[in-house]
């Protein structure tokens, strides 16, 4: 009985201890093949990243940020636009990024638009981007006296970066020469000329008006609008040829150039010696007999006069 127990003991503790031997076998192996494999991974991804971590560290060495908003010199700084016409007012901004642009009208302080948004109630005002030439472009139609002055470009820079553009507001001159009347014989003919001045360009089209009727081109047979013509200095004229002027042709005559003011001209047709509207008409003809009626007031008090200052006259 001793000797079976003090076997199965030593059995006991030679099963531990190849037990214990198998353990740390298992561990090694574990230990070491882990080892390979991870040197075999740090080996590859080495070789993988080679190339980003050296391009990391040029940038740490060398930053490249991008470049800050700059307007562009070219962009112009004063605008001239013909009254009634439209107005184009260009900002170009060179590496804009994500910022953003404003148009401000500096007369009032007034934001006209904010990138492609609209922030006034005038719809003559509008703006758009150009991304090819960098450009954001301000637009006003029918220019008004008013618009004169200067505006902003502003980009959402901190601090904040602006472009001032002026826009100077041109007005044309309208005149008839010879005055406000003409006085022509009946059966001449006669050319009223409408000149435009001081324009930046010629109007697309001159109307013609006798009275309230506007005159078309074939109008009465002898009544012929010409076409606007462009003479020495810029200025342009347009003409109004009567051929064999009657009675039915005097009146007024109205030049209406396309978004310009008008100009009037009144025709006196002449039947003799004397204008037709001083022959013709109440209010005319009752001029005439006024200094005859104030002779004839006058008389009787120089009569008098003259009768009691000569006695051997009575």
């Amino acid at each position: 009985m001793r000797l079976l127990s003090s076997s199965g003991r030593r059995g006991r503790l030679l099963l531990l201890a190849c037990l214990l031997l198998l353990y740390l076998t298992c561990c090694f192996a574990h230990s070491h093949w882990g080892h390979r494999r991870g040197s075999w991974r740090l080996k590859h991804s080495g070789r993988r990243n080679h190339g980003r971590h050296r391009r990391k560290d040029f940038n740490l060495i060398h930053p490249t940020s991008e470049a800050p908003p700059t307007f562009d010199t070219s962009s112009p700084t004063h605008i001239k636009a013909q009254l009634g016409s439209n107005a184009y007012l260009p900002c170009k901004i060179r590496n804009l990024g994500n910022k953003s642009v404003s148009w401000v009208r500096n007369r009032d302080a007034h934001i006209l638009t904010v990138d492609r948004y609209i922030f006034i109630t005038d719809a003559r005002f509008a703006a758009w981007h150009q991304p090819v030439t960098d450009t954001w472009t301000l637009q006003v139609k029918f220019v008004e006296a008013e618009d004169a002055g200067r505006y902003e470009c502003q980009v959402s820079t901190e601090p904040k970066m602006s472009h001032f553009v002026h826009l100077e507001v041109v007005s044309p001159r309208v005149s008839i020469p010879g005055g406000s009347e003409l006085h022509v014989r009946s059966g001449s003919t006669v050319s009223i000329k409408c000149v435009i001045s001081n324009a930046l360009h010629p109007p697309n089209y001159v109307f013609w008006y006798h009275g309230d009727q506007r005159i078309p081109e074939s109008w009465w047979g002898s009544v012929t609008p010409g076409d606007v013509e462009v003479v020495s200095g810029g200025a342009s004229v347009a003409s109004l040829t009567i051929r064999a002027v009657t009675m039915a042709h005097a009146g007024n005559y109205t030049c209406s150039p396309a978004a310009l003011t008008n100009k009037t001209v009144t025709v006196h047709v002449l039947n003799g010696e004397r204008p037709a509207a001083m022959q013709h008409g109440t209010s005319s003809s009752s001029r005439p007999l006024l200094p005859f009626l104030l002779f004839l007031l006058l008389l009787p008090l120089y009569l008098l006069h003259h009768t009691s200052s000569n006695p051997h006259h009575r």
